[in-house]
């Protein structure tokens, strides 16, 4: 029978139950709910499909392949990982609510057509503003308001794309989508949304810093890696793409360099590295689609081992800016060294995942003669070591001491850490476990001597930059203004002062009106009172000698046609 149901549907369906189970039973439970996902995504076979007849339209949630494989394994790693990671968290609802929310990104990976894809989406977008809404944090409340609204805009959008393209097309087939019709341009836009693309891309640091310590980390690996995936199945080639993904590139580079909050610098970074992905899955070519989709995996697991080592920090210290923290590797020694791997991962460091992912991109920008995509990505890889490569680890961990000497956080946590940590450092060494699970052939070596030492003096100099610019680079209590400024801060103040111009104007109207009804009511009285022409009564013969005026006009108007 579990071969015959989406695999994401073990974790959605335990995500719901874990509220009602007693208290002992629910880390046995919430660990083995993600092994047992993993084990079932491994029983689906490559060309397996399930068909459902579904108003005239055929619904195939569950369709095997490499992609479904891949992004399905790398969720379910990360959800036990996660899970891991959050067995000392006490809000349940929390917890209920992540399993949730991985059960939808893997329903997301398997689903065949678009509206079992909706479904699996909007399923995803309760569970993480539920996730987000069970935050201590205290501006948890109001970043998930925002958050839900703009989700569930996008949900909207990408629901009117799929509403046009079934009429347009009368198929609801998940596949390869031409940029043609304001059908696609709308699916297109829906997903965008959600990888935390340029107009609205906000959301991702407004919301993301202010889950808990472990809420950040299921937050991170979901939503915007499930969009990748949509555009890998739908909207590979699309030059359009190669645009929007340099711009979240840069873009998440410069205001990560801004931030002083350690969470809001790898939220920027997590926009960033997304940056690459749709890059890559706008050039288009084999090459690039491999290290798109390897690149979301290993993004996946080393960015949701900085934000355990973050989130380890925030928990151990209730702190989060870079400006109270410092020194933490006195009493945080794996903490820190985790920390580290995780910042050389992301940073493309031989021997870690990211070094054998992320070249595959600019790889196949150069196999295309984009050779201005190539030096923008080299660029941008120096700015990513800059930004969580150096100044993450720099400023939270070393830096000058803050007097802070909490100790590594509870088992659970480390261990979590230390495997994501392992991971990251297995597939760097080797990458040909991560290459088989790649949907098209790989013919790529990452470690050439040229590959190898031309990525060591990008790393080297950028370093050097850092330390020589150190004074420029310290952090201040100072708070970064980006897009999410025109809907918090702007939007209301606008609203506010629009609804009082109205207020006025309505006043004045009434004024106006008033004074009106002051001038004409003599005349009215006149004409329309007790004594007036309109207003007293009138004899029945001459009501009947109107009566027959009036028929006889009529009958002559009749006459005459």
């Amino acid at each position: 029978m579990i071969d015959a149901l989406p695999p994401g549907l073990i974790l959605i369906l335990g995500g719901v139950l874990l509220p009602v189970l007693p208290a002992w039973a629910r880390a046995p439970w919430m660990l083995a709910l993600p092994l047992l996902t993993l084990a079932a995504i491994w029983n689906v076979p490559l060309d397996a499909s399930i068909r459902l007849e579904f108003l005239g339209f055929f619904l195939e949630p569950l369709q095997g392949g490499a992609l479904a494989r891949l992004f399905g394994t790398v969720f379910a790693l990360m959800s036990f990982a996660g899970t891991l990671f959050a067995l000392t968290q006490p809000r349940v609802t929390e917890l209920a609510a992540a399993l949730v929310y991985a059960g939808g990104a893997v329903g997301c990976a398997f689903s065949a057509d678009l509206i079992s894809l909706f479904v699996f989406w909007e399923i995803m977008a309760v569970a993480s503003t539920v996730v987000l809404w069970s935050s201590d944090q205290p501006g948890a409340g109001k970043a998930g308001l925002r958050y839900a609204v703009l989700h569930l805009l996008g949900g909207a959008v990408l629901m009117a794309g799929i509403a046009g393209h079934a009429v347009s097309t009368g198929s609801i087939v998940l596949t390869a989508l031409s940029l043609d019709s304001p059908a696609s341009w709308l699916i297109l836009g829906g997903v965008l949304l959600n990888a935390g693309a340029p107009p609205l891309s906000a959301w991702v640091a407004d919301a993301y810093p202010e889950a808990s310590y472990s809420g950040m980390v299921f937050l991170s690996a979901f939503t915007t890696k499930t969009a990748v995936l949509v555009l890998l199945k739908a909207f590979a080639g699309a030059e359009v793409l190669i645009w929007v993904g340099l711009f979240m590139v840069f873009y998440g580079i410069l205001y990560a360099l801004l931030e002083n909050d350690m969470r809001r610098i790898l939220a920027y970074s997590i926009v960033n590295q997304v940056g690459f992905m749709v890059c890559g899955i706008g050039i288009g070519t084999e090459m690039a689609l491999n290290g798109a989709a390897s690149h979301a995996f290993a993004h996946i697991l080393y960015k949701g081992l900085l934000l355990m080592s973050a989130g380890a920090v925030l928990m151990m210290t209730g702190r989060r800016t870079c400006t109270d923290l410092g020194g933490l590797y006195r009493s945080m020694p794996i903490t820190t060294t985790c920390g580290i791997i995780g910042a050389l991962a992301i940073s493309a460091f031989p021997l870690t995942s990211g070094f054998v992912s992320k070249s595959m991109v600019g790889e196949g920008a150069l196999g295309e003669h984009l050779v201005w995509v190539w030096v923008a990505l080299q660029a941008a890889s120096a700015g990513v070591f800059l930004h969580a490569g150096i100044k993450y680890p720099w400023f939270v961990f070393f830096q000058k001491d803050s007097g802070l000497r909490p100790a590594d956080p509870p088992l659970p946590l480390r261990l979590a850490m230390i495997l994501l940590a392992v991971l990251c450092v297995a597939i760097g060494i080797w990458p040909s476990a991560l290459y088989s699970l790649l949907p098209y052939p790989v013919a790529y070596e990452p470690y050439t001597p040229a590959h190898v030492v031309t990525q060591l003096q990008l790393l080297l100099f950028a370093g050097l930059a850092f330390f020589v610019l150190l004074p420029l680079m310290k952090r201040t209590r100072t708070v970064s203004l980006d897009v999410d400024w025109l809907y918090r801060w702007l939007g209301p103040r606008l609203a506010k002062a629009l609804w009082r111009a109205w207020e006025q104007a309505g006043a004045g109207l009434e004024r106006w009106t008033a004074a009106v009804g002051a001038a004409v009511a003599p005349g009215l009285r006149h004409s329309h009172g007790p004594l007036g022409l309109l207003g007293r009564g009138w004899p029945t013969s001459l009501s009947v000698v109107l009566v027959l005026g009036l028929l006889a006009l009529a009958l002559l108007l009749g006459y005459e046609r």
